[in-house]
Order: structure tokens, then sequence, then C-alpha cells
């Protein structure tokens, strides 16, 4: 039965060169035991990190959810740790905590998932006072994550050396978002909070300097730019000589990673560069589902 209701979420913090900070996150997280880390994925050149947990499903409302409480503490114990201002990395981000995204697990529906990314968003809104932004399930209409971030400025560097530094600027201190005041606070940004079936994040590196032909091949791996259906793909430095096609795979089951690499690999080449081995930055839905019952001693 446990296993057929679980809720996942994905948190992305833009920090993970401050360890203290880090430290104060997890203990968060800790104080809900049911509410379990699965996965910690920290970039040090993007200055990011991910969490990945996963809890039983509580229900609806899931006012009681231990995900929800969790993830309620990581964001709080982040907000006061993190100041936005001060950070920088070569990943784009709209706040100290950038993204949350909740997915349903096993039986679990994605209306389930809908609900806590809702109710999340509305205690981050309402209590913290920070600007909350609804996409997928979670948003009435439908609203596509990506939309939001075009809207908010999420893809333009705003340093030198293709970063983004320092806080979102004045030009969005006044805002309309779903849940919280119109007003955003620099050192904290704003949150985007969506639901969705599960998305997978691929990364390939390519080794050069060159930054507007890489962003040309992400441009044509994308489905945006005419490339794969459901992948949705940026070019972002990555340490010394490197530059990544970051993907995110809206639809893994049908474009996978196989594919996405095959795909750079014929069109860098096209550029005349070399491409490396993509990774994940994250564990298979299967593995998260198994790493969590195994972790709560289920097998």
């Amino acid at each position: 039965m446990l296993k057929s209701m679980l809720a996942c979420c994905k948190l992305y913090i833009s920090e993970s060169q401050n360890a203290p900070a880090l430290k104060s996150i997890e203990q968060a997280a800790r104080m809900h035991p049911d509410a379990a880390i699965i996965n910690r994925f920290k970039d040090d050149a993007y200055n990011r990190v991910c969490y990945t947990l996963v809890s039983p499903f509580a229900g609806s409302p899931p006012l009681d959810s231990a995900l929800r409480q969790a993830v309620l503490s990581m964001v709080e114990a982040a907000f006061k740790s993190i100041d936005l201002g001060s950070h920088s990395g070569t990943h784009p981000r709209l706040g100290v905590v950038d993204h949350i995204c909740f997915h349903p697990l096993a039986d679990a529906s994605l209306d389930q998932a809908a609900d806590l990314a809702k109710s999340v968003a509305a205690d981050i809104g309402r209590h913290l006072q920070v600007p909350a932004f609804l996409y997928g399930a979670a948003h009435e209409e439908g609203r596509a994550l990506a939309s939001i971030r075009r809207d908010l400025g999420y893809y333009r560097p705003n340093s030198a050396g293709h970063k983004w530094a320092g806080g979102l600027g004045p030009y969005l201190t006044q805002m309309n978002p779903d849940e919280g005041p119109s007003q955003m606070d620099q050192s904290r940004g704003v949150v985007v909070v969506g639901a969705s079936r599960w998305v997978s994040n691929y990364n390939v590196q390519v080794r050069s300097t060159d930054i507007d032909a890489v962003r040309r091949i992400a441009r044509r791996v994308s489905g945006r730019g005419g490339g794969l259906e459901s992948v949705e793909a940026l070019a972002l430095a990555h340490g010394k000589d490197c530059i990544e096609v970051a993907c995110n795979l809206i639809s893994p089951e049908r474009v996978g990673a196989d594919l996405i690499q095959l795909e750079v690999e014929r069109l860098a080449a096209e550029e005349g560069l070399v491409v490396g081995k993509g990774y994940f930055t994250d564990l298979s839905e299967d593995k998260i589902i198994q790493a969590y019952m195994t972790l709560q001693g289920y097998n």
C-alpha cells in the first residue's frame, strides 16, 4: 500500500558553496523523518543544489503531509541562511529557492501532486511573504514553467562570464504572483512551484568556449527550436573550456537520453566541436521509489 501512494519533490536552491547553509537546510529536512532526501545533486560551477525528497501521500488536502512539512522547513532555512544578492553562478535562477516541482510516484495522481504544490506555494507566499508562481498541473490554465521564466527574464545572464549574479534587478520589483506579495525582496527573489509527471534532467558537455555555437546546438536540440519533441535545452557555461547543453526531458519515456546524446553529437560535429558523455542529475523514477522503500525498511 505504501509503495502505491508516494509523492516526490525536487527542490532547487541557488547555493552549493556555502556548507553551513546547506547543513542547516538538510537538518531542517531531518525534522520530518517520513520525508527522506533520496538524492542531492550539487554543482559548484552552477552554484546550485537539487534535493529529491519522497514521502507517503497523506491525501487531499495535504495539510499533514510529511513532504509538505519538510519542503517548507527547508525553504525557510534557505531564506534564513542565503542572500540572493551575494549569489553568483552560471545557472539562471529567480530566487534563493528557485524552483519546486512535485511529481506523483507509482499510483499517486497528478491532482494529488498539484494539491501539494498549491499548498506549499500558498504557505511560501502568505507566511514567508515571498512571491510564488504556479505552473503545470498546479496552475488552473496549465501555464508552462518556461513561460514564467521568460516573462521574468530568467534566461538572460546579467554578469560577465555568462553568469547570473546578485538580485533580479529593479525592473522586477513589482509583479503579479499567484501567491504572496506583489513586491519582491531582492535578497530572496521569487519561487516557482509546480506539479507535473516525471521530468528527467540530462546534461551533455561540449568542449568549447564558444557560447554562441553551443547555443545554436541547444536551440536545434530543443522542441521549441524545431528539434526533439518534449525537450527543453539551454547552453550554460560549466567550468573551464566547457559549456553544457542542459536538457529537460519532459516525456523521458518517449524521448530519452540516448537520442539527445546522439543529436548533440551530430550537431556539434557540424560546428567542429567535441562532445563528452552526458549525465543525469538524478536517479530514475523507478530507482527513487526503490531507494525510498529500502531506506524505510520495506525491502
